[in-house]
């Protein structure tokens, strides 16, 4: 057998795995979303039918999957359960594969650095993920979730070595638009505290060049939708939350190279 057909073999075992333990983090995610804004406890009461209030069987609680054979129904009462379940399931499994799509796996099997970055980005992309969903339903963003984005920086600069930002980047990337977005909302009273305390922790944890990458996303992926929603229902309240994450998880594997071909491209002067 061939060294490429071994190398592809591996990949797919740790995708697989990888998709796995992103499945059932996504499950522990679902059960944060609904519960944090009730201020309701992560782990004092199991799994039940939010329609009848029977628990959920251990058979019924395989991400994914078991939604997709109880067609979306609960097994007891019949009611449909949201499809946002698998969704967020779904969603989280993949950028876990994502993220660890982005590293050679030679390296992750022989450069810790390498895999405690992808361990901690995949975190990242958990809590991002929690954030956007409750600041969705609610328009509010929990602190408890706040504190867990910005303290994954703390192992990341122990850890991570070449493949994290240096000290420097981090406190300037949780200054440099953290503080505008903060002078912006004691101005104009648009913008929240929730917004601000995210982008400082996003800064922190990724350092200068990836924040401002994903500022510049969520602020366009939120001028784009912010005018779709005007113009179909006239409203213009919306959450910005979402749409920073989607910038930040974006930033959080490509930002830095985002910001260097953007650097090279157009402000290389002969």
């Amino acid at each position: 057998m061939s060294t490429q057909v071994l190398e592809l073999i591996m990949c797919i075992i740790i995708y697989l795995i990888v998709f796995c333990f992103g499945m059932i983090i996504g499950s522990f995610l679902n059960v944060c979303i609904y519960r944090l804004p009730k201020n309701e406890s992560l782990i004092k009461r199991s799994s039940h039918c939010m329609t009848c209030g029977e628990k959920i069987r251990a058979r019924d609680l395989v991400p994914i999957f078991s939604w997709l054979f109880l067609k979306g129904k609960c097994h007891s009462c019949g009611e449909k359960i949201s499809g946002r379940y698998p969704l967020v399931e779904s969603l989280n499994a993949l950028l876990y594969v994502w993220v660890f799509m982005q590293v050679d796996i030679a390296e992750l099997v022989f450069d810790y650095a390498s895999l405690a970055n992808c361990i901690i980005l995949c975190l990242y992309m958990s809590v991002l993920i929690v954030i956007a969903f409750i600041d969705y339903d609610t328009q509010e963003m929990h602190l408890s979730v706040l504190i867990a984005a910005a303290l994954l920086a703390i192992p990341s600069f122990f850890l991570t070595g070449e493949y994290g930002a240096s000290l420097k980047e981090r406190i300037i990337g949780a200054l440099i638009i953290s503080v505008p977005f903060l002078i912006l909302g004691l101005i104009t009273g648009g913008m929240g505290m929730g917004d601000v305390v995210l982008m400082a922790a996003g800064g922190l944890l990724l350092g200068t060049k990836a924040i401002v990458v994903a500022a510049l996303l969520g602020i366009v992926l939120a001028a784009i939708v912010g005018v779709i929603i005007k113009k179909k229902s006239g409203e213009s309240k919306m959450a910005f939350g979402p749409y920073l994450c989607i910038g930040l998880a974006i930033a959080a594997t490509h930002g830095t190279k985002i910001a260097d071909w953007y650097i090279n491209t157009f402000l290389t002067f002969e």
